[in-house]
């Protein structure tokens, strides 16, 4: 029954042209983009890039282990697309903090000329953050032994910073292109497919360690039931949403007489903020380790060292930074005034609070405390599987990141496919759904 099921649904896919257009030219897109994961930006010796990310990743990974795992591993490969969309995810992410702090920005962002400015200022922002980030890291391979034959050369670092710019904004366009003409968010996407891509590896590197002896049996049980128990949390608290009855009153001119109250619901997810917290907490974790990396300064090392991976003033600090940040974000990304204002202005009203301002600070609460058990869920997430790994001795760990990003994405992405798919309906319903009465053809349902 369940296989009848999914052929149906892949059938009905297939069945409908748009739907069909926009899945195989986000393929096209994302087929460009494993094609660029391939080229090597020239000059560089990608053999002391990957064994520094080895090493790295042995000790948690740092800032730079979390940006290779968004571009899928294309860093440490030191590819022309080695930035990735980070760069312009971490414009969208300033552009919208600005919003959320500058009047004028927040006011362009209601407006659609606004938004059209808004656009295009963040497509500069990521050109200028990719450029810096370019040249940081041809910085960054000239202080790895053997991995630029002339470091210290202004035209290697130059055509470092020309060949991963250019990739970046190109990453850029492809995320716009899926955005507008395929399915799902371009951005979103791109990360998924960097995520997904390196899972086939991690299962053949699980094999190895199990023939070689480095995982038992035992701890490979424990490890795949707590992976099984965190895929199915996240599914739950990724779709788990506190529902506000909400009325709209209609009225009718039939007999004179006033039809009954529409009712709806406004969802508030319990995980608002999504995976950015655990995001900006593990930029900020990682600072210590960077800056002792980079500087050998022996007060570093140990104020490094306090902070490792698995410890307890690491395990400490993240979950208060998950926490703050969890708060701080959803506060940014959701504005209970516009919400009731929008409410307003449609004649809807939530029973028992009066509309505007009682409606605003009512939502307002109910987020406040939805926000809690979902800044829990993510620090648990974040932090179970560095305790599970040091618990049952694996040299690796499943991060909790990337299960968030795949998961909330792969969601949103079915959303959509299903929206089209009801509205293809629904149009073919309307067009041969008219009735016809004495020779005339009658509206159908809706007044169509």
């Amino acid at each position: 029954m369940a296989q009848n099921n999914a052929a149906a649904a892949v059938s009905s896919v297939f069945r409908t042209p748009e739907l069909k257009d926009k899945i195989v030219f986000t393929f096209l897109c994302l087929l460009i983009y494993r094609v660029g994961a391939h080229i090597t930006a020239p000059g560089i010796d990608t053999v002391a890039l990957i064994d520094f990310f080895k090493n790295q990743s042995q000790n948690g990974g740092g800032l730079l282990g979390l940006y290779d795992l968004f571009t899928g591993g294309q860093l440490s490969r030191a590819t022309v697309f080695a930035l990735g969309i980070m760069p312009y995810i971490s414009a969208s992410i300033f552009v919208q903090i600005a919003g959320a702090v500058i009047p004028q920005v927040e006011k362009m962002q209601k407006d659609e000329e606004g938004r059209k400015k808004i656009n295009q200022w963040t497509r500069y922002a990521t050109v200028a953050l990719a450029a810096v980030q370019a040249w940081g890291f041809a910085l960054f391979t000239e202080s790895l032994t053997g991995a630029v034959a002339n470091p210290g050369s202004l035209a290697f670092r130059l055509q470092m910073t020309f060949f991963l710019t250019v990739g970046a904004v190109f990453v850029m366009w492809l995320g716009e292109q899926i955005t507008e003409r395929g399915l799902g968010n371009g951005a979103s996407l791109i990360i998924f497919f960097s995520i997904v891509e390196r899972i086939w590896p991690g299962i053949g590197t699980t094999f190895d360690f199990v023939s070689k002896g480095v995982i038992g049996p035992f701890s490979l049980l424990i490890l795949a039931a707590v992976m099984v128990a965190v895929v199915g949390g996240v599914v739950a608290i990724t779709m788990a949403a506190r529902r506000i009855l909400i009325q709209i009153p209609q009225r009718t001119m039939a007999r004179g007489r006033m039809r009954e109250a529409a009712r709806s619901f406004i969802p508030l997810r319990l995980n608002t903020a999504g995976v950015m917290p655990i995001v900006f907490a593990q930029s900020i974790i990682v600072v210590p380790g960077a800056f002792a990396t980079f500087s050998h300064n022996p007060t570093a090392q140990r104020i490094s060292e306090l902070f490792a991976v698995g410890s307890f003033w690491y395990l400490a600090t993240s979950a208060i930074l998950i926490l703050f940040f969890t708060y701080f974000y959803t506060s940014i990304i959701f504005n209970p005034i516009d919400l009731a204002e929008n409410l307003k202005k449609q004649g809807g009203f939530i029973p028992g609070v009066k509309p505007g301002a009682k409606t605003a600070e009512y939502i307002d609460q109910v987020v406040t405390r939805i926000t809690l058990p979902g800044a829990l869920f993510l620090t648990a997430i974040a932090l179970l599987p560095v305790v599970i790994s040091r618990a049952v001795n694996v040299p690796f760990q499943f991060g909790g990141t990337s299960l968030l990003i795949v998961v909330g994405v792969a969601l949103d992405t079915l959303a959509q496919a299903q929206q089209h798919l009801l509205l293809r309906k629904y149009d073919g319903f309307m067009k041969k759904g008219k009735l016809k009465i004495r020779g005339r053809q009658q509206p159908g349902p809706a007044g169509f």
